[in-house]
């Protein structure tokens, strides 16, 4: 009887296991899809992790985007470059800011040499271009007003000898460059209103003309900020006309 009993009783130990376990599946899920009592709170807890690792990881990427990289190549510009980071300006023989070597600027005085044409009046806040077709008649006049601008104050030099760069405007209208060409057929109207001889005009506009970047890429040019006040230096030592 001792072993039957120990039989039975190991059968009804078994089918008490299987109870509990069925019993405990069913409170995961019933046939209504509900959860058990303690899953909203695991969501609640894995949902305030989320939002936890999200909120460290923003402040982490702020600072290091926002703070220390911008801190770290402004020092870097500073010191290996800072002629270029601080807007590569350029300042006159008494050490005044007079302009930027990248942005073109307007000569009211004619006995300097003059730049390109600009569309935004060499606003440095904002660039661009009229986009003007050829054929559009308001970029027609400007061109022919261009020309008579020309003739009025160059009339020793045919209109056929001026470059197209000094009538037309860059895509920026903010070109700081012309052509030598564009520089040197100012030479005879600069010579005669500042009594300068014109061989040490073209002189000038020859030490002024930068070469091709890399040797291979663009055209030589001159950077008419730079010209003009290299020609006020020599404005100091030639008397000017009366």
């Amino acid at each position: 009887m001792s072993g039957f009993y120990r039989m039975m009783s190991g059968r009804r130990f078994t089918a008490h296991e299987k109870a509990e376990s069925g019993g405990q599946g069913h409170n995961k899920r019933t046939g209504t899809g509900t959860v058990s009592e303690g899953q909203p709170e695991r969501q609640e807890m894995r949902g305030s992790a989320v939002i936890g690792v999200a909120l460290r990881t923003s402040v982490l990427m702020i600072l290091l985007c926002g703070l220390a990289y911008p801190l770290a190549s402004t020092g870097v510009a500073q010191v290996l470059f800072p002629q270029q980071a601080n807007g590569s300006m350029l300042r006159d023989a008494e050490g005044r800011v007079v302009g930027s070597e990248l942005i073109g600027q307007s000569f009211a005085d004619s006995a300097f040499f003059q730049g390109r044409v600009s569309s935004v009046d060499y606003n440095g806040a904002g660039s661009g271009s009229s986009n003007y077709a050829p054929s559009n008649p308001a970029l027609i006049q400007r061109v022919k007003d261009s020309i008579a601008d020309w003739q009025k104050h160059n009339p020793d030099v045919p209109v056929s000898q001026v470059p197209v760069d000094l009538i037309t405007n860059s895509g920026s209208g903010l070109d700081p460059h012309i052509s030598p060409q564009a520089a040197r057929v100012q030479i005879p109207r600069i010579s005669g209103l500042t009594g300068i001889p014109q061989d040490r005009l073209r002189a000038l506009v020859q030490e002024q003309t930068e070469g091709r970047s890399a040797g291979v890429f663009g055209e030589p040019r001159v950077n008419v900020l730079k010209l003009n006040l290299a020609l006020k230096e020599q404005m100091k030592v030639e008397p000017a006309k009366r």
